[in-house]
């Protein structure tokens, strides 16, 4: 069984891990294998650990669990492009263990997101995709969202990769 809760510095190693993992299993085949391939789980950690150590920031982190393990990750927090309204939120991100994933956690872990970013009094949140990751698309059309007609060109390694804006509303 999947529960979730905030994320603390003890959690910091094995979200670092699912992030990485999380991204090299993902987008394999759409991001340039050099870009995933120069990733590395210890740096990911040591930068989350600082940040967490200089009091974070207005970010929300919270993570899935079975038991003891924890087997993803989400962050969420206000929205970081135009307009500037306190009322829009964004998940900035949503990972799990590539050996857990079609297990449940996402979907578990999105509807903890949700439920939070409401309390925090975002009345509507949005993410950024990629394009091509098919399987994303079809997990955040599930859990509410769809293409709000915004995108943008994010460069990896040189090479431009197209990203949507999808949107829900959490009233």
């Amino acid at each position: 069984m999947t529960d979730v809760r905030v994320m603390t510095r003890d959690d910091i190693d094995a979200v670092a891990a699912i992030r990485v993992r999380g991204w090299q299993a993902a987008y394999a085949g759409i991001v340039p294998g050099s870009y995933l391939d120069a990733m590395d789980v210890e740096a990911d950690a040591e930068r989350r650990k600082e940040w967490f150590d200089a009091g974070g920031d207005r970010v929300d982190n919270l993570v899935a669990t079975d038991g003891d393990e924890v087997t993803g990750w989400a962050a969420f927090g206000p929205y970081r492009g135009e307009p500037d309204d306190a009322e829009v939120g964004e998940l900035y991100a949503i990972y799990i263990r590539p050996d857990r994933v079609g297990h449940g956690a996402g979907r578990t872990l999105m509807d903890a997101v949700r439920a939070r970013a409401g309390e925090r009094g975002f009345r509507s949140l949005r993410l950024w995709v990629l394009a091509d990751n098919a399987r994303a698309l079809r997990f955040y059309a599930r859990a509410g969202f769809a293409p709000d007609g915004a995108d943008q060109l994010e460069m990896y390694d040189g090479i431009p990769l197209r990203e949507l804006r999808y949107a829900t509303d959490l009233a």
